[in-house]
């Protein structure tokens, strides 16, 4: 388990717009940024992040909490593993307490692992940049490429002796273990010798978007015919190929700000391309395009640009995971560069603002260009053009997000006019393949409903929404909370501040919701204690999560959205600095209402089952100041409230 020392110190360095940043491209709005939402597909904005508040907030999905749920949100990671993740980020050093065996062997590998890659990757551009072989060898070829020095470090390239164990031999003399090596892909075991994986090649680390070292791309230098001309890292817990996006963590920055996404094939055409100063590109680095690839790049942008060579292997790559991408809501484009050139050659040659100005002039959508593509293919073959339809077809009926129904009406036309075929008949082809993928879909979730439910430990409340469903109902006692919390410190006539205000006015008991008294203990307790006012990061970092998810929402409303008090409960707002004074005063109206309802009920239940005269004429004279303090409420704020609170 991680020290509670060292977790504050990580949400204390945490930044959330940095961290949030990484993922998604902010836009400042008024007090805020704005983003696409990571969580769900949108095309207008509705992700909120409070830079003061540490907290974000999705008012399309929902989902809302700090800069640690975030991470846990967007990696799939539990709370300890989002903790560490920042750690590693912001390079801090964490103190463990007591582990399972389990735990600990499973933080051993992983934290082993990402230490033994980033001490190969400094290991490997060191002998590059300084040792005679790399430079006679590894630096001549990256040089010969015309990649210069800057360039080489910025992307930490490197390169391994071609002696057979040169770097197994440091990394044990610097006390990794052997079998760590084999399950990082450096190093192999023959007949009980072992052996440097990349010997003779030149190394390109794999940075994940925070810089991580995943793993490593090898390109050999001496023509081998019974050897790859790359090799990879295998995947273990650090490196998952289809996760994978060469360059994006020196890349990311620029596709966020210029919104669009160039997609090449390889290392060195995201190099050379950077070199030109074309940064905002990545490569697949010759796999199949993944959904997880593109939801990486979903994040920062939905303009992707898709570069290839113009032979027919380079056209083959380009027609591989566009139908993903069109089902994910990207403006997909695609260029072939020309003949016998790739992004690397195209570059060097031309430079940038030809390398732009052929880029504009060439872009194609993906169905015109696999018209074109397809076009010259078939020739007149009735059975290659039936095929090409049904590819179209399939691919069209990705598109169907209700504001892209006009795009897909286009592309139908054009595809029967291309192709000579009946537009009726195209568009029944359309709809079946979305009915057939609807149904898919269907049958998928039905199965998925029909799996068991995972047993659940009441005492755990890293889940909540259950508990944040049933939270909604008690929007009232939420908002004394963000009066308590906002508002608590600040100065109110007749009492010290806010807080002694609701201490004194509020009874405890009133408090139904068992989050919103958690909280409001949680208040008073720090108060008590550290004799002084709870930070608002006190609880947007609170250990329960349906708490940091309840506040997100609390916290976050105020400055975007109105949360409509005045119209909901007849109470009239005052303006700029002194807004709280109604802003309190509201909050406490319900309380006072609920205590006058429960009061009225209970003298109601006395007088049903009272025989004693004297009895009473006392409780119809109790039950009559309390109608004169209801009116007294309905005179100053109207009948809202109490409406509400005889209907609940």
């Amino acid at each position: 388990m991680i020290a509670p020392q060292s977790i504050q110190e990580v949400l204390n360095r945490a930044d959330i717009l940095e961290i949030v940043g990484q993922f998604v491209r902010l836009k400042r709005r008024g007090a805020n940024h704005i983003a696409n939402c990571p969580f769900h597909s949108e095309k207008t904005p509705s992700f909120y992040v409070s830079g003061s508040k540490g907290i974000y907030k999705c008012f399309g999905c929902g989902k809302g909490g700090n800069v640690v749920t975030f991470i846990q949100e967007h990696e799939k990671l539990t709370y300890p593993e989002a903790i560490r993740w920042l750690a590693d980020f912001y390079k801090i050093a964490l103190e463990e307490t007591e582990r399972s065996p389990e735990q600990a062997q499973q933080q051993k590998t992983e934290e082993s692992l990402r230490i033994l890659n980033e001490f190969a990757a400094k290991y490997f551009q060191s002998f590059l940049l300084e040792q005679e072989e790399g430079i006679s060898i590894g630096l001549s070829y990256f040089k010969q490429r015309g990649f210069r020095k800057e360039t080489i470090e910025k992307f930490l390239l490197g390169f391994c002796s071609e002696a057979g164990d040169a770097f197994y031999t440091k990394a044990t003399q610097s006390g990794y273990q052997t079998d760590l090596m084999e399950k990082a892909g450096l190093v192999k075991n023959r007949n009980g010798s072992h052996y440097d994986v990349y010997r003779g090649r030149v190394i390109f680390p794999i940075q994940n978007m925070t810089g991580r070292v995943l793993g490593f791309g090898a390109r050999i230098l001496k023509t081998n015919e019974r050897a790859p001309k790359y090799i990879n890292t295998p995947e273990n817990e650090l490196y998952i190929k289809s996760r994978v996006l060469y360059g994006i963590y020196q890349s990311r920055q620029a596709i966020g700000k210029l919104d669009e996404c160039f997609l090449v094939e390889g290392y060195t055409d995201v190099i050379s391309l950077h070199q030109g100063g074309v940064e905002n590109v990545v490569a697949s680095s010759g796999t199949s395009l993944t959904e997880e690839q593109l939801r990486a790049i979903g994040q920062l942008t939905k303009n992707l640009t898709i570069l290839y060579d113009g032979d027919a292997a380079g056209i083959k790559a380009a027609l591989r995971g566009l139908d993903m991408a069109l089902a994910q809501s990207f403006n997909v484009k695609l260029v072939l560069l020309p003949e016998g050139e790739d992004p690397d050659s195209f570059i060097q040659k031309s430079g940038a603002t030809k390398f732009h100005e052929y880029v504009k002039d060439k872009k194609q959508d993906v169905i015109s260009f696999r018209l074109q593509v397809g076009l010259k293919e078939i020739g007149t073959d009735p059975v290659a053009k039936s095929k090409l339809v049904n590819e179209l077809a399939e691919s069209i009926s990705k598109i169907n997000k209700a504001e892209d129904f006009s795009l897909q009406d286009y592309y139908i036309r054009e595809t029967a006019r291309k192709l000579d075929v009946e537009e009726a008949g195209l568009i029944n082809l359309v709809n079946k393949f979305i009915r057939d993928r609807i149904e898919q879909d269907r049958r998928q979730t039905s199965r998925e409903e029909k799996l068991p439910e995972p047993a659940i430990t009441p005492e755990i409340t890293d889940e909540p929404n259950a508990e944040n469903e049933h939270e909604k109902n008690y929007a009232q006692e939420w908002e004394l909370i963000r009066v308590l919390i906002e508002h608590g410190e600040k100065p109110f006539e007749g009492f010290e501040n806010v807080a002694d205000l609701i201490q004194q006015r509020v009874d405890p008991d009133l408090l139904e919701s068992a989050m919103v008294k958690e909280v409001y203990n949680a208040y008073f307790s720090f108060k008590a204690q550290q004799g002084t006012f709870p930070p608002i990061g006190y609880f947007t970092n609170f250990p329960n999560k349906a708490v940091t998810e309840q506040m997100a929402t609390l916290l976050h409303t105020r400055n975007e959205i109105s949360h409509n008090w005045s119209k909901m409960y007849g109470i009239e707002t005052l303006s700029g600095d002194l807004n709280f004074i109604n802003e309190a005063e509201s909050a406490l109206t319900y309380f006072e209402v609920k205590s006058i309802v429960q009061m009225q009920a209970l003298l109601t239940e006395r007088l049903r089952n009272e025989r004693d005269e004297a009895k009473i004429t006392l409780l119809q004279r109790k039950m009559l100041e309390l109608k004169q303090a209801e009116a007294e409420i309905v005179r100053k704020h109207g009948t809202v409230i109490l409406k509400m609170m005889r209907k609940g």
